[in-house]
């Protein structure tokens, strides 16, 4: 089977949980046989099992070394910081996993300034794929975070609910931040053909049971965190690689991206708009929606402010009138 690529892939973090997972989605699609395996902890142990695995067409490199991991590299898939923990929110990892983002971003800059693609899912992605691209110097088409998480939470949700395979939910998506602020958009949606909004208030789906579902699916990965114990590895592992076999000439990614705003209303961020992610990057849409689920956009565009003017009083970027001067696509 050939490849789609022979472009050099990089997985950051490839000695967790998610990265691990990454590799092995990323040998299993045949994206590229250019695989580079990165972690500050040695990476080997994963590289040797994905040998033993019988990936014998593929080169596989495991390296501490950050020059060595990011030479040439044209795609780069980033779950290098630190968990969730119980108890947690994605919010608690600002200042920690911010910092790793702003030397990701310098890293690219100095060692693969070429790269094509940059998919980020450390959390809160938001602000960690903000901050990898304001240091990066990349367009704003090249960098994306893993939002489709959150739409996919919303579509099992209804498929578990409606007793109906999940394919055939169509329409799910979440915008904004992904974070349990987020925005659950139902509009769109059908259920084997029906359109949701005949079906809430009925019932066969009261609006209390719609209210509370859109509630659970924003705790998502907490719950995942309840019924494993460890935070979501398998999901965002395979969602993140799909994300990046799109940029490589797949089909192109099914769900929202997290990806830079610059608009008249949402300006200088990274949130899940309604986007195309394919060969040419990453483009997006403001979604459309009815007045509560905007309302409800503009209230995650609100938080995602708050974090990002929070990055700049600690001092990890300088206040957005200066970005331009580090990065001159912004």
């Amino acid at each position: 089977m050939g490849f789609l690529t022979n472009d050099k892939l990089v997985i950051v973090g490839a000695a967790g949980m998610i990265g691990s997972n990454m590799v092995q989605s990323a040998l299993m699609m045949n994206l590229t046989p250019n695989v580079c395996l990165y972690d500050v902890f040695s990476p080997e142990g994963v590289a040797e099992e994905m040998r033993q695995s019988g990936f014998c067409d593929a080169n596989i490199v495991a390296t501490t070394d950050v020059a060595e991991a990011f030479k040439d590299a044209k795609y780069i898939i980033s779950s290098g910081g630190a968990p969730r923990k119980a108890g947690m929110t994605r919010e608690d990892l600002l200042a920690g996993n911010c910092k790793i983002a702003e030397e990701l971003g310098k890293n690219i800059k100095t060692y693969c300034p070429d790269v094509k693609h940059v998919v980020i899912i450390f959390n809160p992605a938001d602000l960690t794929g903000l901050v990898t691209l304001l240091y990066s110097g990349l367009k704003p088409g090249q960098v994306t975070t893993l939002a489709g998480l959150d739409s996919t939470r919303l579509q099992s949700a209804l498929a578990k609910k409606f007793n109906v395979m999940q394919n055939e939910i169509t329409g799910c998506a979440t915008y904004g931040g992904h974070g349990e602020q987020m925005a659950v958009f139902g509009s769109a949606v059908k259920v084997a053909g029906r359109k949701l909004t005949d079906i809430i208030g009925t019932d066969e789906f009261p609006a209390e049971e719609w209210e509370q579902m859109k509630i659970d699916v924003t705790k998502g990965g907490a719950k995942i965190i309840e019924l494993r114990g460890r935070s979501s590895f398998q999901s965002p592992a395979y969602l993140s690689v799909e994300m990046i076999r799109s940029v490589m000439g797949g089909e192109a990614f099914k769900y929202p991206a997290g990806t830079y705003v610059k608009t008249d209303k949402y300006d200088h961020i990274m949130m899940a708009m309604d986007t195309v992610l394919d060969q040419n990057g990453c483009t997006f849409k403001v979604p459309t929606g009815t007045a509560e689920e905007i309302a409800k956009l503009d209230a995650s565009y609100e938080h995602l402010c708050k974090m990002r003017d929070e990055l700049v009083t600690l001092d990890i970027v300088p206040p957005v009138s200066e970005w331009n001067a580090i990065n001159p696509n912004l």
